[in-house]
């Protein structure tokens, strides 16, 4: 019960209630609180002023009711009361909500003393409430016009009782005793020696039952509170329900008061019935709490686990460690080496000094052996050794003049160290996710038994592998442009059979698909070349078979796997159409279909063009829209605009539809337009730069794109009006026509992409969908088709 005291404390002193009064927001304050916080408003907005300028207490009652939502709509501040009312700066209760405080100074309230005895409040007195921050102002009642919450009075009174940490004798005299027993009859604690003394076991006394304490706390809980009494009638007990103001009322209301004529009911099934629907929402918040309970212990597991899980730490320290061991390797292989150049530096040198040192005691004795020659008076004994000792010193000379006198060794170290990249590697050094990767899904097969063409039509179908273990997400069909071209994406989504229309007849088509999961896409299925028919006159029917081909990207074609039968089409100087449409879903083939529409053009030649059937569609529409007519005709339950689009997307070719207004009630403003796949479906269209719109009221119209408004237009639509929406995606241009006349002049350039019927309408409008149409004649007229 602890978690509940929270529940049992006023928002204003942060105490338990004390004398807790229900305001209309359903709310409580402690009535002294109340007091505390009432501002005094204007003259002009009293409940007189009121009734004498003719508002009725029920308009205010409902622009309050607006309060809850919009405080620009009901004109009631946060905190102020009414927007004519001076505001004043707010303050903090003891529990931390936001109070207004009082227009002059009162007392702050004494719980002690019983809110009747209080000064008298001032008149046209204004109170806000601290929690929601709706504002109202009182009547001549006051305060105590608010119903008393008897019920918060006596959860208050069981739950302080149970916090007593034990029951004291009510009859001792000094300090009291634990009391040991309770006597139901005289409603009182006893503890041994006083029951002894007061409530001896004999005479009437005898009759009474005892019980232990804390059994007589839980009868006491039970036992009947006072009934509580009509606010407007004090005298009068509450006695039936107001279905219609939610409150319990007394006969005296029903006979006389502003309940007179209102649905009641009795009150005790009521009560009842109220309480089965409070104990049936407390299931659902019980299996909520229990969720979360259960979610909290779920976060504390994953913070123990977290906590007492080393693995991530231990494997990044041994992985630093692994790289600092090797590092330190290298560390000591460069040191050797470096050790090993220094050495066979030093030997270098020093074999040079010694060969250097030989060499020059060598000259020095030959020089001196020569002088003592020179010296010599027997010249011919002289010239008897002179030539030897001349061609000696000319050797010996020779000798030191090659290379002898230049070291063989430098003292520099070619040995620079390039750790740049190794640095680099280190302030990169980062996680990466460390579990492995679920695969990618296996390739798809086509069906080539259930794959056929149609006319300008072509269906496909394909499956996962039988021992596929990978589950795809969704696959991607890509067709080329019928002559050999690059591939394209014209279906991305999780169906396995899609029919493709508005190709070339007598075209070769070639198809390939793949799958595609959170880890990535697989490799592309064999290629599937289809052969659209011929194009030959209705005079002359007859049937052909249209081809499809089976080869793989780095392969041969293989051979015809699969025919189908096809009916002959129209001739045409011209082929179908120039579009390619994105591809659908087979079960939406009936609701998205094309036909063929001929078009005279300005020399009288028959040019066959395409035209769509579509219908709305359910799955991306705003929650308000409203479907009927298999998807045709559309409504809202809103007063605000909501979107809606049409089931087919458009990227080329010259598309017309038209949309007839069924109901057209308070001349509202619905537009109608092209928008993109990912529009903002809660505003008008044309509010944002998704959509191109137009929108119309029953005087005048406007351009709209995001929310830019050009070229006003007079003329608008009543019920039974046409409007007509021309997408020329040849031209890029977008135009609307009202009543087969069009409605200003081309309304958007510049179109590109993939572009869908769109309209947005509130609940005062009602508009059907007519698709398949041909191209107006005021158009055709001024572009003739291109034959």
């Amino acid at each position: 019960m602890e978690e509940m005291e929270e529940e049992l404390k006023c928002p204003v002193c942060g105490s338990f209630y004390r004398e807790p009064i229900i305001l209309p927001c359903s709310h409580n304050l402690c009535m002294a609180c109340a007091r505390n916080i009432l501002v005094q408003t204007p003259e002009t907005e009293s409940p007189q002023s009121r009734r004498a300028s003719g508002i009725s207490d029920y308009d205010y009652l409902d622009l309050d009711k607006m309060s809850l939502y919009s405080e620009a709509d009901s004109g009631y501040g946060s905190y102020g009361g009414f927007a004519s009312a001076p505001t004043t700066p707010c303050q903090k209760s003891p529990n931390g909500v936001r109070v207004f405080p009082p227009a002059v100074p009162i007392p702050p309230p004494v719980h002690h003393q019983s809110a009747t005895t209080l000064a008298p409040i001032p008149r046209n007195s204004c109170i806000t409430c601290p929690q929601c921050h709706r504002s109202l102002i009182l009547d001549d009642r006051g305060l105590r016009g608010f119903p008393r919450n008897r019920v918060l009075e006596g959860v208050i009174d069981r739950y302080q009782q149970s916090k007593t940490s034990a029951l004291k004798c009510q009859l001792c005299e000094k300090t009291p005793k634990d009391a040991t027993v309770m006597c139901e009859q005289c409603d009182v604690f006893y503890c041994d020696p006083c029951r002894l003394r007061c409530h001896p076991p004999r005479g009437p006394l005898a009759k009474h039952h005892l019980v232990p304490p804390a059994q007589g706390r839980v009868s006491r809980r039970l036992s009947p509170r006072k009934i509580s009494t009509c606010t407007d009638h004090e005298l009068e007990n509450h006695s039936m329900y107001c279905v219609q103001c939610k409150i319990p009322v007394c006969y005296q209301c029903l006979e006389e008061g502003k309940h007179s004529s209102h649905e009641v009911k009795a009150l005790g099934a009521m009560w009842k019935l109220h309480k089965s629907q409070l104990s049936q929402a407390l299931n659902g918040l019980s299996d909520r709490a229990k969720e979360a309970k259960e979610f909290l212990v779920q976060l504390r597991n994953m913070v123990q686990q977290i906590q007492n899980s080393v693995e991530c730490e231990a494997c990044l320290v041994a992985q630093c460690d692994a790289l600092i061991d090797a590092l330190n390797r290298r560390k000591a292989q460069l040191l050797a080496r470096v050790n090993k150049e220094h050495e066979h530096k030093l030997k270098v040198v020093r074999d040079q000094i010694a060969h250097c040192t030989m060499k020059l005691r060598q000259t020095t004795g030959l020089m001196e052996y020569c002088l003592e020659v020179i010296k010599e008076n027997d010249p011919s004994g002289f010239l008897q050794i002179s030539d030897a000792l001349i061609r000696r010193v000319h050797l010996t000379e020779d000798q030191w003049g090659k290379g002898t006198l230049t070291p063989r060794m430098t003292t520099d170290f070619d040995l620079t160290l390039d750790n740049t990249p190794l640095l680099q590697s280190i302030h990169q050094l980062d996680f990466v996710q460390m579990k492995v990767p679920s695969p990618v899904p296996a390739t798809p097969m086509l069906q080539l038994e259930e794959c056929c063409t149609r006319n300008n039509s072509a269906t496909l179908s394909w499956k996962q592998p039988p021992l596929s273990a990978v589950q795809a997400e969704g696959y991607i069909l890509e067709l080329d442009d019928g002559n050999g071209g690059q591939f394209r994406e014209v279906y991305v989504g999780k169906e396995t059979m899609c029919t493709v229309d508005g190709l070339h007849f007598n075209s070769t088509y070639s198809a390939r698909v793949k799958a595609f999961n959170k880890s990535g896409v697989s490799q592309y299925s064999k290629i599937l070349v289809l052969q659209t028919s011929e194009v030959e006159s209705m005079q002359h029917p007859s049937h052909d078979t249209a081809s499809i081909h089976s080869e793989s990207p780095a392969e041969e074609t293989e051979s015809i796997v699969a025919h189908r039968r096809v009916r002959r089409a129209t001739p045409s100087p011209s082929r179908f159409d120039d579009t390619l449409l994105p591809l659908v879903p087979l079960s939406r083939r009936l609701s998205n279909r094309w036909c063929r529409g001929v078009v005279t053009n300005s020399v009288g030649i028959k040019t066959l063009v395409a035209v769509a059937w579509f219908t709305f569609e359910p799955g991306s529409a705003h929650p308000d829209i409203i479907f009927s007519n298999d998807n045709l005709t559309v409504t809202c339950n809103s007063y605000d605009d909501r979107v809606v689009l049409g089931n087919t997307g458009f990227s080329k070719g010259i598309h017309y539809w038209e949309l007839s207004v069924d109901r057209y009630d308070n001349h509202p403003d619905p537009a109608f337009g092209v928008a993109r796949l990912d529009v903002l479906k809660d505003v008008m269209l044309g509010k944002d730069d998704k959509a191109w719109a137009m929108y119309v009221d029953n005087n005048r119209s406007w351009f709209m794109h995001n929310n830019s408004h050009t070229n006003r237009t007079e003329g608008g639509i009543t019920k039974g009006a046409t409007i007509g929406v021309l997408l020329d995606l040849g031209r890029r241009i977008l135009l609307f026509s009202i009543n087969d006349e069009q409605q200003g002049p081309v309304a958007f350039e510049n179109l590109e992409g993939l572009f869908f019927p769109a309209v947005s309408l509130n609940r005062n409008v009602q508009v059907t969908l007519h698709t398949g149409l041909p191209v107006p004649d005021f158009y055709a007229a001024r572009h003739p088709m291109q034959s």
